[in-house]
């Protein structure tokens, strides 16, 4: 429920989105229905279907350029119930800062009721850990504002013919990274860990957390833990994508599910400062589930074919470093402390 405020200053202050227990508990409204033209197994659909149902009828979504964008504004349909509007694909983190200030302006003038309106700006990887990132840095400076930032990460630009993201795996094949006989890798550069990134980079941010919708309980309440807490928040998303990935739509969920037990995905909240680790990510530091080999998850996408026990060694080596030389296990890339 979204209570009403009686002052400004109580726009301010939390609401209370209690998280849901289990499936059973989630309701039956969707905000994100039927007119999209996604591909089939598309988990950024699914994202979008979770984040509206955890944001419920009072909120309002900003989509900048990408394909949540582009498979979702077909001329006379859409599958939104709730207001939605386009914004450019380096600016998620501005239009959020924007809709905020005009709705607390309109409010402060008389001209709205004032109640606790739940903004939400949507991008990809493109938009939120390339071109868009210095808008969400911006965004969340400012925290006197309550919105979320989700980014939904299929790891290329997929909605322009896959082309290399600061998202994209090492080694993946791509439109801009295709490999041949001469060079086998293109691709050498390793995926950007954005969210620890802005977490780290913004120590007054409340709520930072990654999830996958592999997992969609947890994913839900991660957004309705970000919208609860107040000020700005940033959630980012593992979706896996059947075209620029290259495998059969029905593996989505699967996909999903190998990227957190490989450890190549790892699921977190940084919340006032504290990190948790959740789900099958906190099982794997705690010792209750090993870690599945990497080449699980590789070798059942197309987009590593070209891939030898070299590279999958390689792949290997690195994600066991994320967790058992880095400073905290697969989030902070440091190893060792600082000695005196």
């Amino acid at each position: 429920m979204v209570a009403n405020v009686e002052t400004l200053d109580d726009f301010l202050k939390t609401q209370v989105l209690d998280p849901w227990k289990g499936p059973k508990k989630v309701p039956a409204a969707e905000y994100f229905t039927s007119g999209h033209r996604t591909c089939q197994g598309c988990e950024s659909a699914q994202l979008m279907k979770l984040m509206a149902k955890a944001g419920g009828p009072r909120s309002i979504i900003l989509g900048s350029t990408g394909c949540m964008y582009v498979a979702n504004t077909t001329y006379y349909s859409t599958p939104w119930a709730v207001p939605w509007m386009h914004t450019q694909l380096g600016s998620s983190g501005s239009a959020a800062t924007g809709t905020v200030a005009a709705l607390r302006a309109m409010m402060r003038k008389g001209k709205m009721k004032k109640e606790r309106i739940n903004v939400i700006a949507v991008c990809g990887d493109g938009g939120g850990v390339d071109m868009g990132l210095s808008a969400i840095s911006a965004a969340l400076q400012h925290t006197h504002y309550n919105l979320l930032i989700l980014c939904y990460d299929n790891e290329s630009y997929a909605n322009t013919d896959i082309q290399v993201s600061g998202s994209s795996p090492y080694g993946a094949n791509s439109t801009f990274s295709t490999p041949g006989k001469v060079k086998r890798i293109m691709h050498k550069r390793w995926k950007k860990n954005t969210a620890a990134m802005l977490a780290a980079g913004h120590p007054e941010v409340r709520y930072v957390s990654t999830v996958c919708t592999a997992y969609p309980v947890d994913a839900m309440n991660s957004v309705r833990r970000a919208l609860t807490i107040g000020g700005p928040t940033f959630v980012h998303s593992l979706d896996p994508c059947p075209k620029g990935w290259d495998y059969d739509p029905k593996f989505s969920h699967e996909l999903g599910e190998l990227a957190v037990e490989t450890g190549i995905w790892p699921l977190y909240e940084v919340e006032e400062g504290q990190l948790r680790m959740i789900g099958r990510s906190k099982r794997i530091v705690e010792g209750q589930f090993k870690r599945k080999p990497v080449r699980e998850y590789l070798r059942r996408q197309g987009r590593f074919a070209h891939f030898i026990d070299e590279d999958i060694e390689y792949f290997q080596k690195k994600i066991d470093d994320m967790w058992e030389k880095w400073l905290i296990p697969g989030v902070i890339p440091f190893a060792g402390q600082l000695n005196p």
